[in-house]
């Protein structure tokens, strides 16, 4: 994927990684759109970078996605690349009394029908572009899960296993299908704590690591995964996936 020249619509792009992406793309010339649920956020950021368009987007509800492509397709029919970022975050506890399944069935609203719902919209405006790619966010927690966040883990497994099938559909079309997985980075995704934790990431050190990724086009198998996480793509085939888990989610 090349870095400048191109439009980009970042959905859920009004705070954390997506924020940073649209921003670092912003950096670099490119046209970029981002999309998220609150009108307050999308003001924000248009008025903090003049030149990024804000645009709504529940990706829960079908209206609101319409209304964005037919919107999208008369505003920026160039469209050539889409970042499928939006997503949601929570820690279950299956083994209570009360565990509520309304949590789940959210992450997997959003995490995954809301990927399938945005890539199925914008696929037919950005299969015709030149230079075209999807990018999906992922996690390296989905080759190694924290139990805690179950459904959360389960769902970006989910993507990678269909991002790897998309990409092989797609393997005669100009359209790089992209795999973002991010370490444990300082964002808001679980909450204020997530946010200020020292052991997570800073936010604008792996943005960087990304850009730097794509300029080298260092993404083997289209997966954008740092150094440090290969140990847990791989842990399956090197029979070290028992003590990766062991360590991440200690008794």
């Amino acid at each position: 994927m090349k870095t400048t020249g191109n439009t980009i619509l970042v959905t859920g792009g009004t705070s954390g990684i997506g924020r940073a992406l649209a921003e670092a793309f912003h950096d670099r010339g490119n046209r970029v759109i981002v999309t998220g649920r609150r009108r307050d956020l999308l003001e924000g950021i248009a008025g903090e970078r003049p030149g990024i368009v804000g645009m709504h987007l529940d990706l829960n509800d079908p209206d609101s996605l319409a209304r964005l492509t037919q919107d999208v397709r008369a505003r920026f029919p160039d469209l050539n690349v889409l970042i499928a970022n939006a997503g949601i975050s929570r820690s279950e506890d299956m083994a209570s009394g009360d565990w509520d399944i309304a949590a789940a069935e959210a992450i997997v609203e959003t995490n995954i029908l809301g990927v399938l719902r945005v890539t199925a919209a914008f696929l037919p405006i950005v299969r015709r572009q030149p230079r075209a790619a999807i990018m999906a966010t992922s996690s390296a927690l989905a080759f190694v899960p924290r139990a805690d966040f179950a459904t959360y883990c389960a769902s970006k497994a989910f993507l990678h296993s269909w991002l790897v099938s998309l990409r092989h559909q797609l393997r005669a079309l100009p359209v790089e299908v992209l795999e973002l997985s991010p370490p444990y980075v300082r964002t808001g995704l679980t909450g204020a704590a997530q946010a200020a934790d020292p052991r997570a990431m800073p936010l604008t050190a792996y943005i960087s690591e990304v850009m730097a990724m794509l300029d080298e086009g260092n993404h083997p198998r289209g997966e954008l995964l740092l150094e440090r996480d290969r140990p847990r793509r791989w842990a399956e085939r090197d029979g070290t996936y028992d003590s990766l888990f062991a360590a991440l989610n200690p008794a």
